[in-house]
C-alpha cells in the first residue's frame, strides 16, 4: 500500500471525528501515513469505546492528538488551536481540514407536541453544522497552520434540496454549509486552498438514526440505489482521501455525490 503523506509531517483535523465518517476518515488518511487531530464532543461513558478507535489509529504509525471539547464554542476553539499550533511544531502543517459534524435539531414545524420548530433552533443548527467550518478554516488560517496545498472536505446530503420531514434545520444547515465552500474555495484559492462539500448517500450511522423515520429512509434507500445498498463510511472515507492527493488538486468548489448513484433515481 502507498503511504504518499508518509514523512511530510502533513495532519487531517477532524472536526467531530469520534464517530461515523470521521472516524473512518481518519482511519484511512492515518493508514496512508497522515497524522491526525480529533475534535469530538462526548459523554464520558462512551469515551472507552472511543479510546479503543483511537487505538487502532495509532498502530498505523502516525501521530494522533484528541481534543474532547466543544468545538463551538470560540475560547474552546482558540485553546485547541493554540495547542495544536505547539504540538506540530515548527515543520508540522494541516493538509486537510475535515468538518463532520453532526449537531442541530430533528423537530417537526408542526405536530401536536409542544416540541416543533423554533427560531432558536435554526440558529443552533447552522451555526453548528454550517457556520462553525468558516470558524474553523479562518481560526487555522490566521494561525497559518495550513499547508501550502490544503484541501478542506465537508458532508453534506440529499436534504439539500430534498424535504425530509423533521430534517428542516438539517436541511437548511446544509443548504449554508454548501454555500460557505463555494465561497471559500473562490476567496482562499490564492492561499493553495480547496474546498469542496461530499454529498455522502444515506449511511447507517448514529445521526441517521436519530432522524425520526430513518428506518423507512433505509428502506426506501435500498431500492433506489443502482447497487442495492447503503452506503459505507469507508465510501466517503475512500473519497476524502482521493480529494486529498496531488491529483485532486484541481478540484475545487464542488458538491461531489458519493452515494453509488443513489441520486439518480
Amino acid at each position: 500500500m502507498v503511504r504518499e503523506f508518509q514523512d511530510k509531517n502533513h495532519w487531517a483535523v477532524i472536526l467531530g471525528g469520534s464517530s461515523g465518517l470521521g472516524m473512518a476518515t481518519a482511519k484511512k488518511l492515518a493508514r496512508h501515513g497522515m497524522h491526525i487531530c480529533i475534535v469530538h464532543r462526548n459523554r464520558r461513558a462512551e469515551l472507552p469505546a472511543i479510546q479503543d478507535e483511537f487505538a487502532s489509529i495509532k498502530k498505523e504509525g502516525t501521530q494522533l492528538i484528541s481534543f474532547n471539547e466543544d468545538a463551538f464554542k470560540e475560547e474552546k476553539r482558540i485553546e485547541i488551536i493554540k495547542d495544536l499550533k505547539t504540538k506540530l511544531g515548527e515543520y508540522g502543517k494541516i493538509k486537510t481540514l475535515i468538518h463532520s459534524v453532526a449537531k442541530g435539531n430533528l423537530k417537526p414545524m408542526v405536530s401536536d407536541e409542544k416540541l416543533n420548530l423554533k427560531n432558536d433552533d435554526f440558529h443552533l443548527t447552522i451555526d453548528a453544522m454550517a457556520i462553525s467550518l468558516y470558524d474553523w478554516t479562518k481560526a487555522l488560517f490566521d494561525a497559518n497552520l495550513f499547508a501550502s496545498d490544503t484541501r478542506i472536505i465537508s458532508f453534506t446530503s440529499e436534504g439539500n434540496s430534498k424535504a425530509w420531514r423533521n430534517y428542516a434545520a438539517v436541511s437548511a444547515a446544509k443548504t449554508v454549509l454548501e454555500a460557505i465552500t463555494r465561497n471559500m474555495a473562490l476567496e482562499f484559492a490564492p492561499f493553495g486552498i480547496r474546498a469542496n462539500c461530499i454529498q455522502a448517500g444515506v449511511t447507517d450511522t448514529a445521526s441517521l438514526r436519530a432522524i425520526p423515520g430513518s428506518e423507512l429512509l433505509k428502506e426506501q434507500t435500498l431500492r433506489r440505489n443502482p447497487f442495492k445498498r447503503l452506503t459505507l463510511p469507508e465510501d466517503v472515507a475512500n473519497a476524502v482521501y482521493l480529494l486529498c492527493k496531488d491529483e485532486a488538486a484541481w478540484i475545487n468548489g464542488s458538491i461531489i455525490p458519493v452515494d453509488g448513484g443513489e441520486h439518480i433515481s
